[in-house]
């Protein structure tokens, strides 16, 4: 295997010497810092500068990234110029989309950063690189968009969150839902009394397939043995082993196709979609930074997938935040879940096909209405008077269809490197739902309540 240090950019990885206070293994809990100060180089672009891009990871949502860069590359003044990936085929079928010569495909991420003539790195990787990557990015002195969720342990996302501190790059994460405009929305609402405090929220990510959730196809020819063709897989390197990111272990076909399956390597149901419901929560009750939990449990099980996998295929998580709690499912072996839904003591915000349906608690209705602009009337019924129409019946409503300043996820982190708009999930979003969702994993896995130690940033329990 090619060694990182052989490379030319200095490295700067440190290995800690203990795990996470509540143990989750060595595969996972293992802590590096970057040695390096991080010198701020912000070179914003104008709408006149073209921004060259490359992309970290190239498997199914990787090769997504980099088609949706080229139907944009006109009108956005945006390139992919260079591709990495462990795994040959993958590489090559990215550097045919990019019509990239053999410079432009890599299988060490470390040369896209070396190579002053990318702008940023978009990284698709699996969660346990997510940090290091985006770490070594914003210090090499380029812009970052990682994909959800931001890390894969606590104390990645808190790194992560203080190198955007120190550096000033721009780092996006990727739950596309904080780039939808009811949820912005969904914000004002709330800032504006509209449903009086946030009292809990709600909200479900399903699925069912036949084939079994995260079962995606397994290349028979893949491999670190296929040396010299498309199935080659650099093994080691795809692990991480040498840097604390997960253990060593022999060539496991089911763990490199199929990694969503094992918690070595990310947090399962919670982490792929948990993130995507509570990110947006988050962003619309405590606002673009987000907040952390106060406590967080979880339950469910492994109920019908039993096929060698260690992640729940059924998992309900309830975090306490100081104001208000957040109840989330996933699921895998059922699509229905619970409708999402933001309740206030005074009313709740029940979405639509355009928004937003803002109705009412009928213990509160004379406040609710005023707050909303409805006209109080009352009418008479047997000697008494009653509001028209009755308590509980009123409703309001929030059209907000489409993106953000109709913008979509990527467009916004264009937007951000040009300096016409911040990012719509920033690293403190992303951090603070990364501490819950992960909180959620380790409630799961150890049969145990955690509560947020707020002063020295770690879980408890």
């Amino acid at each position: 295997m090619q060694e990182f240090g052989n490379l030319s950019r200095r490295r700067f990885v440190r290995t800690a010497a203990g795990a996470l206070a509540a143990g989750v293994g060595a595969s996972a809990g293992l802590s590096w810092f970057p040695a390096a100060s991080h010198a701020r180089m912000k070179n914003l672009r104008g709408a006149a500068d073209r921004i060259n891009i490359g992309v970290i990871g190239t498997g199914g949502q990787g090769t997504w990234h980099v088609q949706n860069l080229l139907s944009k590359a006109e009108r956005e003044n945006v390139a992919v110029t260079m591709v990495c990936d462990v795994y040959k085929r993958r590489l090559e079928n990215a550097k045919r989309l990019i019509k990239g010569d053999e410079k432009s495909a890599v299988m060490e991420y470390e040369r896209i950063l070396d190579n002053k003539d990318i702008h940023a790195v978009l990284i698709s990787t699996p969660d346990h690189w997510h940090v290091k990557m985006a770490i070594e990015a914003m210090e090499a002195g380029k812009d970052v968009y990682v994909e959800k969720p931001l890390s894969h342990t606590i104390e990645q996302a808190i790194a992560c969150r203080n190198a955007v501190r120190k550096s000033g790059r721009v780092l996006a994460v990727g739950p596309q839902r904080t780039s939808e405009q009811r949820w912005w929305a969904a914000g004002e609402a709330i800032r504006a009394g509209r449903i009086g405090p946030v009292v809990w929220s709600q909200g479900s990510y399903c699925r069912n397939s036949r084939e079994g959730q995260f079962n995606w196809r397994i290349d028979p020819d893949a491999g670190p043995s296929a040396t010299g063709g498309e199935g080659y897989v650099d093994w080691d390197r795809w692990l991480g082993h040498q840097h604390g990111l997960a253990e060593k272990i022999p060539w496991n076909a089911d763990h490199f196709f199929r990694f969503r399956k094992y918690y070595a390597y990310n947090g399962g149901v919670a982490t792929d979609l948990m993130y995507h419901w509570l990110t947006p929560l988050l962003l619309s009750i405590h606002g673009p930074d987000g907040a952390y939990p106060r406590r967080v449990m979880s339950g469910g099980g492994q109920y019908i997938e039993k096929d060698g996998r260690d992640i729940a295929d059924t998992m309900l998580l309830t975090a306490d935040y100081d104001t208000h709690s957040v109840f989330l499912t996933s699921v895998m072996v059922n699509d229905v879940g619970v409708p999402e839904m933001i309740r206030g003591q005074q009313g709740q915000l029940e979405p639509t096909g355009e928004g937003w349906a803002v109705k009412e608690q009928s213990t509160w209705a004379r406040e609710f209405r005023k707050a909303n602009g409805i006209e109080i009337k009352e009418v008479e019924a047997q000697g008494r008077k009653r509001l028209e129409p009755p308590a509980g019946q009123a409703t309001s409503s929030i059209k907000a269809p489409g993106n953000k300043d109709g913008r979509d996820h990527v467009e916004n982190w264009l937007d951000a490197m040009r300096g016409k708009a911040k990012v719509n999930c920033n690293v403190e979003l992303g951090c603070a739902a990364m501490v819950a969702i992960k909180m959620g994993v380790e409630s799961y896995r150890q049969s145990k309540v955690f509560t947020w130690d707020s002063k020295n940033e770690k879980m408890t329990g």
